[in-house]
């Protein structure tokens, strides 16, 4: 029988292997008009198995767009990338890019695939944290200096916490799993989209409190284009928004054949494990109380909250003028129902 620690190798492995994946997952590699390249927010994850379904199950083509996904390595890159032209559109987190549009990059986010974040505190069923209640006195492990990170004090405070009941420590990305398989610490600040998935692919049951249930119900990850973009090719824009949104859709009905348009790109996951990642991510696909707003659709109250946030916790300069006019547009989006897609 394999082991646990045998298990961690192999996960650690095959994260590896798909950040090292050459930049070109597509239904071609053309040079027309129509051809778009797209960078998600890291290295491929069963959580961005929509975006293989796209191309796969033929959503793009229907639109007649010839695209391109790529790995990416952190949403700060994949702005840079999107606002420098390197490529067309990105997938990254939304407080990443408000930061990112206060110091001048010239990007629009014009779909919000995910309408709450993905923010988590995630330990183990076996382990000595199993609700927000438990977390007074425990060891969290986090990375670097990230969005979620520097928001952390935001979610202690929602639990009447100060930052001295909770012990942080800095790891590596590919060491907080396997830290807390070994109790080295008792949870991570991770995302529910990533890191619950891969324990559970390690035979575990992980525990996930999400940060949404104490009130922090913030945009999670969506699309940006550069502005450049919108000015001269809007209606390619409208095309690639219209076929993302049906193949993410589609994804959350169908998670096992999504999972197997990931699996033809993207080896060493089980289904098991990309069904449980597109369970976590379509539960993000609407914030509680605003079901009535279409998906993907974004409002000024939503937007200039995650504007506040950036000025007090991300380092947003707070004499900027940045406003939700600024930050994002509902104006490539038609309104996409899952009751009437299939798949072309």
């Amino acid at each position: 029988m394999e082991t646990t620690m045998s298990r961690t190798r192999t996960w650690r492995s095959v994260i590896v292997a798909a950040m090292l994946l050459p930049f070109a997952t597509a239904c071609g590699t053309g040079s027309s008009e129509n051809a778009m390249s797209v960078m998600v927010d890291v290295g491929y994850l069963p959580k961005h198995a929509p975006f293989f379904a796209a191309v796969d199950r033929g959503f793009f083509g229907e639109e007649g767009l010839d695209v391109t996904i790529m790995p990416g390595s952190g949403s700060g890159n994949t702005v840079a990338a999107v606002d420098t032209g390197k490529v067309d559109v990105g997938w990254a987190d939304f407080g990443v890019t408000v930061l990112n549009q206060g110091r001048g990059a010239q990007v629009t986010q014009v779909n919000l695939l995910q309408a709450r974040s993905a923010y988590a505190v995630v330990a183990m069923s076996d382990g000595n944290i199993h609700d927000w209640d438990d977390l007074k006195g425990k060891t969290v492990a986090t990375e670097g200096a990230g969005a979620m990170t520097s928001m952390w004090p935001l979610a202690l405070s929602r639990l009447g916490l100060a930052e001295q009941d909770v012990n942080v420590v800095h790891a590596t990305s590919s060491a907080k799993i396997p830290g807390l398989l070994s109790k080295q610490w008792d949870a991570n600040l991770a995302l529910s989209v990533s890191d619950a998935p891969a324990i559970d692919a390690l035979g575990k049951v992980p525990v996930v409190l999400k940060w949404s249930d104490i009130g922090i119900d913030l945009y999670g990850n969506g699309l940006i284009v550069s502005n450049e973009q919108l000015r001269s090719n809007p209606d390619r824009v409208k095309r690639f928004n219209r076929a993302m949104q049906r193949a993410y859709l589609w994804s959350c009905e169908h998670p096992e054949e999504a999972a197997d348009s990931f699996h033809k790109e993207v080896q060493g996951y089980e289904t098991r494990t990309v069904v449980l990642a597109l369970d976590e991510q379509c539960a993000l696909n609407q914030q509680v109380g605003e079901e009535d707003v279409p998906f993907g659709r974004m409002t000024d109250a939503g937007v200039q909250q995650m504007i506040d946030v950036s000025r007090e916790f991300l380092g947003l300069d707070p004499n900027t003028t940045l406003n939700p006019a600024q930050v994002y547009s509902n104006d490539y989006l038609d309104p996409v129902s899952s009751d009437d897609i299939a798949v072309p």
